[in-house]
């Protein structure tokens, strides 16, 4: 049998074609993209500068070394202990990555054989399916469900069987913005250990968290063994082009994925390497200032759409916001918004493409708040015409 059709029969309708054709709608009506998750302007200027200094120094323009530049290496380690107080080895126990999308690839590549079961939020990050599916193993949703979009941990261990083999945890979660607390965190922390599950958790918006606080996995008794914590700097410093992220774990982990990863893409983005570095050791007024800014955004946008008639699912970190249409008296999320941009001149996301069963999810529409005030205040002028 040809690889390709099976393959392609694997990875159908998980959704990964929406964001183009989204975009496209965007560049094809000038409307207001409020669906793919960028920033519309730039990060720190001393960081975009740090890069330019590489490339001018000649850092990083031939190959840099498998696992990361040893500068970079050393910055995430110092990035984990300053923020959470864990301890990794920058030399055996941290991992770069070409962003967290290729870290998540290698972890399942690594660490999953055919048949082995994964448990994953659901609605999930898109590249989680295709992933899993890559890996040959199965995919098992764990809905979050609306209003809440709270993990039922009753329903998790239901949900474990003896062809478990990891937990993919995605904190804080796209696309409804849910933050686990610490008491949900350390009840999936128990069910990893009682199964000797491992546990391979999306940290990509660590810094982003507007009530409560992140608390890393791998921070919990009995998980620092088990648990691969990925993150990287596209979200935390809004250079998402440069695509740098990485994986922190066990050595044993670390080499694991490091064996599927080089057979990716091997290595990549020498001198942004070296600008992340400098990224990762700004103070902590940054970090503190970046937060505020965006929850100033959630605030003002949601406070919009509340405003145009949707209702808003507050999120508690990322820099999306969750939405129902029934208000307006429709049901398909994926009609509504082929049709949002010639109404109103604003593309947004339909969840349902998110969920395995599109049911669920069908009323939702996702909205990225990571632009510009004046252009989040005029995409919620033009939607108020959906109730006028």
């Amino acid at each position: 049998m040809n690889a390709r059709p099976l393959l392609n029969r694997r990875l159908d309708g998980l959704g990964t074609t929406i964001f183009a054709e989204m975009s496209a709608l965007a560049a094809a009506t000038g409307a207001i993209n409020l669906g793919q998750g960028f920033p519309d302007a730039d990060g720190p200027e001393e960081i975009r500068e740090a890069a330019v200094r590489a490339l001018r120094e000649g850092k990083g323009n031939q190959y840099p070394p498998g696992p990361g530049v040893p500068e970079l290496r050393t910055a995430i380690s110092e990035h984990q202990q300053r923020f959470y107080g864990l301890s990794f080895d920058p030399d055996t126990e941290v991992l770069v990555t070409t962003g967290a999308t290729e870290a998540i690839a290698a972890a399942m590549l690594a660490l999953l054989e055919p048949g082995d079961e994964v448990i994953a939020f659901e609605p999930f990050y898109d590249s989680y399916a295709a992933c899993v599916a890559m890996a040959g193993a199965k995919r098992v949703p764990l809905t979050l469900r609306a209003p809440s979009f709270r993990p039922d941990l009753d329903e998790l261990r239901a949900r474990i069987t003896p062809r478990t083999r990891l937990l993919l945890i995605n904190t804080p979660h796209n696309p409804t913005g849910t933050v686990l607390t610490a008491e949900e965190q350390s009840a999936i922390a128990a069910l990893a250990v009682e199964h000797d599950l491992l546990v391979v958790t999306d940290e990509v918006y660590e810094h982003l968290v507007y009530e409560g606080a992140h608390r890393p996995m791998a921070a919990l008794p009995g998980m620092r063994e088990r648990t691969v914590t990925i993150s990287s700097a596209g979200k935390t410093f809004s250079f998402t082009g440069w695509k740098v992220g990485w994986v922190t774990a066990s050595a044993p982990l670390v080499s694991a994925v490091r064996t599927a990863k080089q057979y990716l893409t091997y290595v990549s983005g020498g001198p942004f390497q070296y600008a992340v570095a400098e990224a990762l050791r700004l103070p902590d007024s940054y970090f503190d200032g970046f937060r505020a800014d965006l929850r100033r955004k959630r605030d003002l946008l949601g406070g919009g759409l509340r405003a145009a008639g949707f209702e808003v699912y507050q999120p508690q970190g990322t820099y999306f916001i969750t939405t129902d249409i029934a208000p307006f008296g429709e049901q398909d999320a994926y009609a509504f918004c082929r049709t949002l941009p010639e109404r109103c001149g604003v593309v947004a996301i339909p969840s349902s493409v998110f969920y395995d069963a599109p049911d669920i999810g069908r009323g939702q529409v996702r909205f990225a708040f990571c632009k510009a005030d004046e252009i989040l205040e005029e995409a919620a002028s033009r939607l108020r015409v959906l109730t006028s």
